[in-house]
């Protein structure tokens, strides 16, 4: 029986001054990132004041959201949806009342954008939902601003940190700002930001190779993690009928379904009985489609679409291996649920994931774009129960023991309590 002693709520850290303060997200809830929900929620239980802001509304109509994510929706500013008169009188009171920040944040857009019109549209886009944020802000009476992630949101925060002088800080994820590392302006928002959390210490490089060596004290490995209590140890299937391989993440080409479907047909063309759930949705969709129906066993793959928290754990629950091929990555959530409900799991050895998982102990990786060694990968844990419930169980002992939510967003809420002043 597996020892979930280690994911007993601890009690608040005496030493962590609760502190309050302003999340942004570019769209917020997000079935793509439900750790953001948990991780204020959490954050609120040792105390914390948080408000969230959205620049876009949640991906997913309010009826088909969890209870949790609906009552975080109704509290949630949606700048967007805020529309052009709060635009209008957000930039009217701060002209009004900080005419030197509004400047600053003028000469910003004109700094980013150069002669280039189309950065000029964007970088004003920006700028005008700075004040909208910072005005929404006041009000609040915040006076530091957490950007999850370093795009878009992280700008939004970069401008309203010039305008209204307020304390700014961001969770790195990685690793797409870092393709674009001048678009996203990746050295400014290092120098702007009072610190940076990243997920792993594979961004806390790639925010290094973009900034200053005088930044990079700024920069605290923070990694995100589960709830090992919520994620619970499924029942293990030795000899199944049907072997149910896992996949769950948006239908993007960065995720590498394509190989999936291409080694799960060839595991059946061997004659092992394989049963495929893509769970997700994305631009991918059509093509994954259409893919899987020239397939020689085309009944070997099932989409499930996006899904819920309330449905994924039946998923989940149901899966005797867990696979993402990826091609990019930070570090995926959707990995460390699985290995928390010992569900071994096949990856690719790239970014952030070796630092979660160690080869043949944790899981299994695989260089990316390697078909073959990805179908070698998922056949021999078809092949070896024994193999499967050992790296299930030490999977699910990294996470506990490695990636707890609990646990790391203590060690944020220390970050906070000592970089955050109110």
């Amino acid at each position: 029986m597996t020892d979930d002693r280690p994911t007993e709520i601890p009690a608040p850290d005496a030493t962590v001054a609760p502190r309050s303060l302003a999340y942004l997200v570019s769209t917020y809830p997000t079935l793509s990132m439900i750790f953001v929900l948990r991780e204020v929620l959490e954050l609120r239980r040792l105390g914390f004041h948080i408000e969230t802001a959205s620049i876009n509304r949640p991906d997913q109509p309010i009826k088909k959201l969890t209870t949790e994510e609906a009552e975080e929706a109704a509290r949630t500013y949606y700048i967007k949806r805020a529309g052009p008169v709060a635009a209008l009188h957000a930039h009217l009171r701060t002209a009004l009342t900080n005419l030197n920040g509004y400047m600053r944040g003028v000469w910003l857009v004109h700094r980013l954008s150069g002669l280039d019109l189309r950065r000029f549209f964007f970088n004003a886009m920006y700028f005008t939902e700075a004040l909208m944020l910072g005005q929404w802000m006041r009000q609040k009476g915040l006076r530091h601003l957490h950007a999850h992630l370093a795009q878009q949101a992280a700008t939004v925060g970069m401008y309203a940190r010039s305008i209204f002088r307020i304390g700014f800080s961001i969770t790195v994820h990685g690793p797409d700002e870092f393709y674009d590392a001048t678009g996203q302006y990746l050295g400014r928002k290092a120098a702007a930001a009072d610190f940076i959390c990243c997920i792993t210490s594979f961004a806390r490089s790639q925010m290094m190779k973009q900034s200053s060596y005088m930044h990079w004290r700024k920069m605290l490995v923070c990694p995100l993690g589960v709830d090992p209590a919520l994620f619970a140890p499924r029942p293990f299937r030795a000899e199944p009928e049907v072997f149910e391989i896992l996949c769950v993440g948006r239908l993007v080409a960065a995720k590498g379904q394509h190989m999936l479907i291409d080694a799960a047909n060839r595991l059946v063309a061997s004659g092992r009985n394989v049963q495929l759930r893509l769970v997700g949705a994305g631009p991918d969709e059509a093509s994954l489609k259409i893919h899987t129906a020239r397939l020689d066993h085309p009944n070997c793959v099932v989409f499930e679409g996006a899904v819920n928290q309330d449905r994924i754990r039946s998923l989940y629950a149901e899966a005797d291996i867990f696979s993402i091929a990826s091609f990019a990555e930070g570090l995926p959530v959707v990995l460390m649920e699985a290995m928390a409900m010992e569900i071994p799991c096949v990856t690719t050895h790239i970014t952030g994931i070796p630092e979660m998982i160690r080869d043949g102990v944790d899981g299994l990786l695989v260089p990316p774009a390697d078909l073959d060694a990805l179908t070698a990968a998922l056949a021999r844990l078809i092949d070896d129960a024994k193999l499967r419930k050992k790296i299930g169980k030490s999977g699910r002992k990294r996470v506990v023991e490695q990636y707890n939510l609990r646990t790391n967003v203590q060690r944020l809420a220390t970050i906070f309590s000592e970089h955050v002043k109110n």
